[in-house]
């Protein structure tokens, strides 16, 4: 390991943070889209099976098949992929959002409106707060999901520790696919032990607990 870090550390840097670049981005656009339209959809049961059905059945296009697809459109490198991992980052984050709102106890929901709250404060101070742990575990699930998923950019030129593994098996050398693999399992682990963490802090229970 010490031989593979003199001989490929710097390269090594540079894929990982190409690795978090477009997981990063693939993930803040799953979450910008996903967690509004999981709320919107709880107001329409009709068109949720619809949109839900219709991501469930984009996550299980085959991860290189959903790559090249977009090649047309996007061309090669890292905007393709960023495309196809935010499409992958959907299903878990919007499924989950959804139910969280729905799960909310629906006597909270007329509490909040006897006070006079608005449909919009009824969602931002009452609905989302009591869902959050479920909308974080749909972000958790997305965010390993897309670190994983990030290694088949560099099938299309989009960079990331994906470069390491993938040149390990076609020039036979293990010290490669290892010093790519484990990178992408530590970025996952430590990934979903943060968003833990800011889902505690975020969280209702917690919040009464410690104050």
């Amino acid at each position: 390991m010490n031989t593979f870090l003199l001989e490929n550390g710097n390269e090594l840097v540079v894929k990982i943070f190409e690795h978090i670049y477009i997981s990063v981005i693939a993930l803040l656009l799953g979450v910008i889209v996903a967690v509004p339209l999981g709320i919107a959809l709880t107001r329409t049961n009709k068109l949720a099976n619809i949109i839900i059905g219709l991501a469930s059945v984009l996550q299980t296009i085959p991860s290189l098949a959903l790559l090249t697809m977009f090649i047309p459109f996007f061309g090669v490198g890292k905007m393709t992929a960023v495309v196809a991992l935010f499409i992958y980052s959907l299903l878990p984050i919007l499924r989950n959002t959804y139910l969280g709102i729905k799960g909310v106890d629906p006597n909270m929901v007329d509490a909040a409106k006897g006070m006079g709250m608005t449909d919009y404060e009824q969602i931002r101070l009452v609905e989302v707060p009591l869902a959050l742990p479920t909308i974080m575990r749909g972000i958790r699930l997305g965010t390993v999901y897309v670190i994983a998923w990030a290694t088949l950019a560099s099938y299309i030129g989009g960079g990331g520790l994906g470069d390491l593994i993938f040149s390990g098996l076609n020039l036979y050398k293990p010290e490669l696919i290892i010093g790519g693999t484990i990178p992408v399992v530590l970025l996952a682990l430590i990934s979903d032990f943060l968003l833990g963490l800011l889902e505690k802090r975020l969280s209702p229970k917690m919040k009464e607990a410690n104050s």
